[in-house]
């Protein structure tokens, strides 16, 4: 067998030992709640030795919020449905009912507490990369209909929008009705939209 052969298969199985991990984290994190969830349980649901975890994810908080980054980032397809209020509102929606799941909830509120380890920073940054370039699909695809006729900063539009679900989900702690979407995203269109003299 040779080197490259070796390298293939370790890299494959790691793969599959974080997926796995990631996997059973989340598991545990729905059954259990934040405050329950243990390393040493997500190391027997997931048939590793906790020393891969700790090694990987150093500590439990950031193996939680690497898990959280990881299922939300499956949860948030693209929207492309033709129309730049149609893409946002979905985007909207579906960022509103993920900070209302417990799980969104847990996530929204662990990266607000959570102290940064290079690993912690390094998933956040690569979760708020992942929304950025929805975004920016989203944006794009708008100017290219012609429903844009000025460029504007794709974090500039997912902050706009996207901030004041996540002051719900972590501040005020209240629920979302369902116009509040709408009601967003006709507040960020009338800043998109050009300006007549």
């Amino acid at each position: 067998m040779n080197t490259s052969d070796t390298r293939r298969r370790t890299g494959g199985r790691s793969a599959r030992v974080r997926q796995a991990v990631l996997d059973a984290t989340v598991a545990a994190l729905a059954e259990e709640g934040i405050e329950s969830v243990s390393v040493a349980g997500v190391a027997a649901r997931a048939g590793v030795h906790e020393t891969s975890i700790y090694r990987r994810w150093k500590t439990r908080e950031g193996l939680i919020v690497a898990a959280l980054l990881a299922h939300s980032e499956q949860t948030l397809p693209v929207p492309d449905t033709g129309s730049l209020r149609q893409d946002l509102s979905a985007f909207a929606r579906a960022v509103a009912h993920m900070t209302a799941s417990p799980l969104g909830a847990a996530l929204v509120r662990a990266m607000a507490t959570t102290d940064d380890s290079p690993e912690i920073a390094q998933s956040r940054a690569e979760f708020w990369q992942a929304r950025l370039d929805t975004v920016r699909a989203i944006i794009d695809r708008a100017a290219a209909r012609g429903e844009l006729t000025t460029v504007f900063a794709p974090r500039l539009v997912l902050e706009t929008l996207i901030a004041p679900v996540h002051f719900h989900a972590l501040m005020t702690r209240e629920p979302l009705d369902d116009h509040y979407p709408d009601q967003l995203i006709d507040l960020l269109l009338q800043g998109l939209q050009p300006h007549q003299p």
